[in-house]
């Protein structure tokens, strides 16, 4: 059998891998990228990821190196204003973190998830050192001192110098090195969807909460005219597939409900779609010749745009480490210094935003009103407000 060579081979296709495969790709290195299931790159197709993603400042900085934010920049809305409304209390408290309290750009880009791979795929066809393999999947590797050897699902062996485990929250490259997880679960899903409302939503992210977890509107550009939001609705799990089954008028009722009329009435132009809520951190990020990145390291509730973006963090660590010094690539000294800078930060915004989701759940009257007075002091302290600014961008 003939054993073609790689520097880096990623496992996982979607927007993490993807991201990855262009960054280290316009980096000079040479890429394998495979993943079992083809990427969907249109909307109407089956298998759409109709999600939605925010980019944060340092992630869009990370698409822009990666040849890959020119491309993006036209279909991103804005995200000025980052607001919260407890809506369980009366009257409701309101409060916005306006980046231009801390910087003269937004605090992020709202992106389609399926035109993030329309648009990531086209830039891999533009690398010629980047091999994208959909359809072909991981199946098992072994680590030697120089390289890894990977077999394929179609039997093929790549030698490896190293392979980064982008292959999700159920990741068969983690589970080759029997690495295990822990896991927090909170009986809860996301009901995730589009909508057109009356009012336009002038670049401002709303997370509106009651009991069960937070209603979020994330700003989209106009639908057919029409100002348009992605939302993501977090409540019970049996309360969310209730909702994911209801009529569309019933649905949009309901929403419109949930929402407190924020933005008048809503009206469903997507699909729904419904994903579990949980927290998971890997034990280890990394094993010989092996990281992981992405939902294979962590996973967390869909607050304050912390996922993709903490995503990212993981990659340009691997990508700085892997520049400094190339010839280490996949060396143990690499690795561990990967695993030191990336851990720590890990274990620490899954625990924020475990708190938060867990205030968020909160239906007794006692701990929403403690919520409620959470929000107005963090905010009222102006030193205190622009810190938590800055820590959900990503600063140290």
């Amino acid at each position: 059998m003939t054993r073609e060579e790689t520097d880096i081979l990623i496992a996982g296709g979607g927007v993490a891998g993807l991201t990855a495969a262009a960054a280290f790709g316009t980096a000079g290195f040479r890429v394998t990228l495979v993943d079992p299931t083809p990427p969907v790159t249109r909307a109407e197709d089956d298998g759409a990821d109709l999600r939605t993603t925010a980019f944060l400042q340092p992630a869009q900085q990370f698409l822009e190196a990666a040849g890959l934010w020119t491309a993006l920049a036209p279909h991103a809305a804005p995200l000025q204003i980052m607001r919260i409304v407890d809506a369980a209390v009366e009257p409701h408290v309101t409060r916005d973190f306006n980046a231009s309290d801390i910087s003269d750009k937004p605090f992020g880009w709202n992106l389609p998830n399926w035109l993030l791979r329309r648009e990531m795929v086209a830039r891999l066809e533009d690398l010629p050192n980047v091999d994208f393999r959909p359809g072909v999947g991981f199946a098992r590797m072994v680590a030697r001192t120089q390289n890894a050897i990977v077999t394929l699902s179609d039997d093929r062996q790549i030698a490896a110098r190293l392979v980064i485990g982008a292959d999700g929250r159920h990741s068969a490259v983690r589970q080759a090195h029997g690495i295990g997880v822990q896991t927090l679960r909170y009986g809860q899903k996301a009901v995730t969807f589009a909508v057109t409302h009356a009012a336009p939503h002038n670049n401002i992210s709303t997370e509106i909460h009651r009991a069960g977890g937070p209603f979020t509107f994330v700003p989209l550009p106009d639908h057919e005219g029409k100002p348009c939001s992605a939302v993501v609705w977090m409540d019970h799990g049996a309360e969310v597939q209730r909702l994911a089954n209801l009529t569309q008028d019933a649905f949009e009722n309901a929403a419109n409900e949930r929402s407190a009329w924020t933005y008048g009435p809503l009206n469903l132009v997507s699909k729904r779609m419904v994903w579990p809520i949980i927290s998971q951190v890997a034990d280890h990020l990394t094993a010989p010749r092996t990281a992981l990145v992405a939902e294979a390291a962590h996973v967390m509730p869909p607050i304050g745009a912390q996922g993709l973006n903490m995503s990212l963090r993981d990659l340009a660590c691997l990508l700085e480490l892997a520049q400094a010094q190339p010839g280490d690539l996949g060396s143990p000294a690499m690795l561990a210094n990967y695993a030191r800078k990336r851990h720590p930060d890990i274990k620490l915004r899954v625990a924020g935003i475990d708190a938060l989701n867990r205030a968020s759940i909160a239906g007794n009257p006692m701990v929403q009103n403690m919520r409620a007075r959470g929000i107005e002091a963090l905010y009222g302290i102006t030193p205190i407000r622009r810190s938590l600014m800055k820590l959900g961008l990503g600063a140290s």
